[in-house]
């Protein structure tokens, strides 16, 4: 190769390799450019990214949610701090976050007893979330104290509890119990146990950690409902549970 061809060679490489150094340092730009360009271009690849990533979310959070209530199951479904109506063998567990001052859980409440009545396999779990003052606390210890002093008189006090539209204070709870065959006295005492106070701290802390921040709350399967639904909801999601429930387990020994 004569000493001509050499240099146009070297020349030829020379310029190859400029251009190829300069598409790597413009290829950002390019790239940027082009992207831009594509999405400006077709406007329903960005809203179809962002529901499947919704929807990655959505099923990360149901799996977070199913692992926390399996973790705490025994807390949410067994805790015998909690007074429990329906079946207390039934096959599906409804919770349920309430408190006795509660515009929606007393629309809720006349549905209760027809729903157990068409439900006969079904336990329901009563957790106190008192969230709108002093009464509702009040209504609360005294639902406590009732379903750790008188057990089987428990369902009719809750009932009143629940049914009563006047102002709820010491002597109204009173008067309520012993209405109901409950010592007034007696149940007045047993409010004061720290028991109690432990218990519905528990609770607070227990409907926080689900995602429970109002009233009614709802616990079904592996559904946390956390707001109003009525009872032909609950029914189904019932259904679901008995169907494929993962956070249900056998009920704990013990």
């Amino acid at each position: 190769m004569g000493r001509g061809t050499r240099i146009a060679v070297a020349g030829a490489l020379a310029i190859q390799i400029a251009i190829v150094v300069g598409v790597i340092a413009f290829a950002p730009a390019l790239l940027d450019y082009g992207i831009r360009t594509y999405l400006d271009a077709h406007p329903e690849v960005v809203v179809q990214a962002l529901d499947r990533y919704e929807q990655q979310q959505a099923g990360n959070a149901d799996q977070r949610r199913r692992e926390l209530i399996a973790q705490r199951e025994r807390e949410i479904r067994f805790d015998p701090r909690s007074p429990v109506l329906g079946n207390p063998t039934g096959d599906v567990t409804v919770v349920e976050f309430f408190d006795y001052r509660c515009p929606y859980c007393r629309q809720l409440h006349p549905q209760i007893a027809p729903l157990l009545a068409a439900e006969p396999n079904v336990r329901l779990v009563l957790k106190e979330l008192p969230l709108l003052g002093p009464d509702s606390t009040l209504a609360a210890r005294a639902s406590m104290a009732a379903w750790l002093r008188a057990p089987t008189r428990f369902a009719p006090f809750h009932e009143t509890l629940m049914r009563f539209n006047g102002r709820l204070d010491e002597a109204t709870v009173e008067r309520l119990a012993n209405e109901n065959g409950i010592n007034g006295g007696d149940l007045m005492l047993e409010m004061m146990d720290p028991r109690i106070d432990r218990a519905l701290a528990d609770i607070r802390a227990l409907a926080a950690a689900i995602g429970v921040t109002g009233t009614p709350g709802l616990v079904i399967g592996d559904a946390v409902v956390p707001g109003y639904i009525d009872a032909a909801e609950i029914r189904r999601l019932i259904a679901e549970a008995r169907r494929s429930c993962i956070s249900c387990r056998e009920r704990p020994a013990g």
